[in-house]
């Protein structure tokens, strides 16, 4: 795929933002790279970086990956959208995702129970909001519009936003790694934003993927670490992945190990969720197959990844999404992309 784009990831927050976040945008849009995205966790929220870069550059679009759907009403989430569209002139794209129902219900206060058909309504009623067609309406159970519950007082109703939004179709995005999730962007989304994609094998999505239109957009975060010495590298990257297989979940549900299963990963995924909760955490990173944690990332001397990079183009992902604080670093992946 000879048009693949490049995108920067810059992610959520530790204890404090990058000091050179909006410096590293500029780069990015000087180099020609496509998009920079914001993320969020129980920290930063992810539009209020991209207003501070979309201040302070011209052209690069602006992208969420991910805001978290139960941090805000569906209306709340589409005036943020809404803004941010207008204020970058039309650079904003919504990346959505459900998170887990240890964030959800621990950090939130809100229940997890039925992803899917919370989904399917959150994005039916932000784009009724884009569109402007009618006031805004919703019947089903999880957003209802007005609102009509016994503890309410009864005098909501249909409401039309104020703003007449800069674009009625800004691009929606939806983080997701169970297959009926997957599938679900194809139908409602304009992309589709995976956590794990492995260009080399790309049997595990098909099934979800089957009904995608041709300029469905996939936009994968890559770690790219341009090194010698690829054991480390390798290392650093098992180190990555068996945080998400191990710690980000309870053990009875966890999504990131549920894809390494659907992988063909199971033994090793049970192995490392076993050792990442007895404390072993070096231990646990050492399981990850070589292989695995090379077809997910992007690692060695510059000619390697080069070569490397084809299944990239080959794949169906349209944008890498490289997430780096170095500008040096970012030149030279713009230059090798």
């Amino acid at each position: 795929m000879a048009d693949l784009k490049l995108g920067l990831a810059q992610g959520y927050w530790g204890a404090a933002p990058s000091p050179n976040f909006v410096a590293m945008a500029q780069e990015a849009e000087k180099l020609g790279v496509d998009s920079v995205w914001s993320a969020e966790a129980w920290g930063n929220d992810a539009f209020t970086p991209l207003a501070w870069i979309g201040a302070n550059t011209e052209k690069i679009k602006l992208g969420t990956a991910v805001v978290q759907m139960s941090g805000r009403t569906p209306t709340s989430c589409a005036m943020h959208a809404l803004t941010l569209d207008y204020l970058s002139n039309g650079r904003f794209m919504l990346g959505l995702g459900v998170s887990g129902p240890q964030v959800v219900e621990g950090w939130y206060g809100r229940p997890f129970p039925k992803p899917l058909a919370r989904t399917r309504e959150y994005i039916d009623i932000i784009r009724q909001v884009f569109t402007r067609e009618a006031p805004v309406t919703n019947d089903g159970p999880h957003y209802p519009l007005p609102y009509k519950g016994e503890d309410g007082m009864g005098l909501g109703k249909p409401l039309r936003s104020i703003v007449h939004p800069l674009r009625n179709k800004i691009p929606i995005y939806l983080g997701a790694e169970g297959p009926k999730n997957i599938a679900l962007s194809t139908e409602i989304a304009d992309g589709w934003l995976p956590l794990f994609y492995n260009p080399y094998d790309e049997s595990v999505y098909a099934d979800s993927l089957k009904n995608a239109r041709p300029d469905f957009e996939i936009a994968q975060m890559v770690t790219v670490n341009i090194t010698d010495d690829i054991d480390a590298g390798l290392l650093a990257m098992k180190h990555f992945l068996s945080f998400y297989v191990g710690g980000m979940g309870a053990k009875s549900t966890n999504f990131h190990k549920d894809l390494f299963v659907r992988m063909g990963y199971e033994a090793e995924a049970d192995k490392i969720q076993q050792l990442f909760m007895e404390g072993d955490r070096d231990a646990a990173a050492r399981v990850i197959p070589d292989e695995l944690a090379d077809s997910l990332a992007l690692i060695g001397p510059r000619d390697r990844i080069r070569e490397r990079l084809q299944a990239w183009r080959d794949s169906r992902v349209t944008t890498l999404l490289v997430a780096t604080t170095d500008k040096d670093m970012l030149r030279t992946i713009s230059e090798i992309v």
